[in-house]
């Protein structure tokens, strides 16, 4: 039940920002004084609307998107009143046409960064200082946060009734203790601990450890769990033992409303370069989307659609994962801002880059004392047009599809 209100939930979020996109649009055409005739959320056949004004609001029957008419967004639309001629969008500035288009993606940054201050201040953003290598990870204290229990078979999952509780918690130690031996061997790092737990047969155990300036030792019983050798993951599974803690370094890391703008800042300016690395990927991993199709394992750095966005979602809402969820309908809106604004037909950008175009090229025909080429006719892109819908569309298919056959999950069974 959790799980499909996680799902309806972020698909009803995705429906909104896209809302927010068409309304953006809208909005500044509007106060810019083109014509806006309609604005509908979904698609198909009208389920309700109403007038207001020269503009019709209303909901169509299937709930996959948005859109507003703006009245002659090109030269060659042949549907313009000749009362609206003058309030045509293609006869307005160069800027005000380009702030029209642009409209949408700021729509979906503004969603973003505004979810995000949010999050900064009531649940917290990634720690930036967390280790993200092995070696990082190694060198770190061997500062504890307890675990909630101990899964015996290596597999990452949430806790099961007939798994363990933490031998650590069992013997009274607390988040935030400092592991500085195990038995008689030192401890001088978290790489250290984990040596030293592997090498320490299941069972009673002394550990001590540092808390508020004080050691103090423990008899821990060690539990016995199967894991690989910690240098290959990929390695014979076999019995080590286990303390049942994790790595005391905080995971997220909460602020105050003055310094959560900092925080954002400095988290938007890591969702740029993530975004432009995941574009520039996106053509590379169109064989492994495939071969997810075909029967081989999902890698987790594909792509995915809408539908494998709200699964995760539920997949966070069902585990009270609520960061997860949030985080993710965070970095969808900056990532389809990002590339809503690509200089390709139909896009926004290939709108906005064909205005420019459009400028520059008569900028440089006056220099060469050339007649003013004119306005791009839409008509002649139509075929490189309809060539990127069809490879978007099947792109989109294709991610769909991974997505229902071989799912991106966040707890691997």
């Amino acid at each position: 039940m959790l799980y499909l209100l996680g799902v309806v939930a972020f698909a009803l979020g995705i429906l909104i920002s896209v809302s927010l996109h068409e309304a953006g649009h809208m909005l500044v055409a509007k106060r810019f004084g083109m014509k806006v005739t309609r604005y509908f959320v979904g698609f198909g056949p009208t389920i309700w609307s109403f007038r207001r004004g020269e503009t019709e609001y209303g909901l169509k029957a299937i709930p996959l998107g948005g859109f507003c008419k703006i009245v002659g967004m090109t030269p060659q639309d042949d549907d313009v009143d000749p009362a609206d001629e003058p309030r045509a969008m293609w006869r307005f500035p160069l800027w005000k046409r380009t702030a029209v288009m642009a409209a949408g993606s700021a729509a979906h940054f503004a969603l973003a960064v505004v979810t995000l201050w949010f999050a900064a201040i009531f649940m917290g953003l990634p720690n930036p200082d967390y280790p993200s290598t092995t070696a990082e990870i190694r060198n770190e204290p061997a500062r504890i946060e307890l675990a909630p229990c101990v899964v015996q078979e290596n597999v990452a999952r949430v806790c099961g009734p007939g798994d363990l509780a933490s031998p650590a918690a069992q013997a009274g130690l607390r988040d935030g203790d400092v592991i500085t031996a195990i038995g008689t061997r030192q401890i001088g790092n978290w790489g250290e601990m984990l040596d030293a737990i592997r090498a320490t047969e299941p069972g009673p155990a002394e550990v001590s450890y540092l808390r508020d300036g004080a050691t103090h030792t423990a008899r821990v019983d060690l539990a016995e769990v199967q894991r690989p050798p910690q240098d290959r993951a990929d390695g014979p599974v076999g019995p080590v033992s286990a303390l049942g803690v994790g790595l005391g370094t905080p995971p997220t890391v909460t602020y105050s409303p003055l310094s959560a703008f900092g925080a954002t800042a400095d988290f938007t300016g890591t969702m740029a370069v993530n975004t432009a690395h995941a574009l520039q990927r996106l053509p590379q991993k169109v064989p492994a989307l495939w071969e997810a199709i075909t029967g081989a394992e999902r890698d987790v750095d594909t792509p995915i659609s809408v539908v494998g966005a709200s699964r995760l979602g539920g997949e966070a809402v069902q585990h009270g994962l609520w960061e997860v969820f949030v985080l993710l309908f965070i970095s969808l809106n900056f990532f389809i801002g990002v590339f809503n604004l690509l200089p390709l037909l139909p896009l926004d950008g290939g709108h906005i880059a064909i205005s420019w175009f459009e400028r520059v090229r008569s900028w440089l025909f006056a220099r060469l004392g050339r007649p003013d080429p004119g306005r791009v006719d839409y008509f002649k892109l139509m075929p490189v047009t309809y060539a990127l819908i069809l490879i978007g569309g099947a792109f989109t298919l294709l991610t769909i599809t991974a997505d229902v056959v071989n799912p991106i999950t966040l707890i691997q069974r």
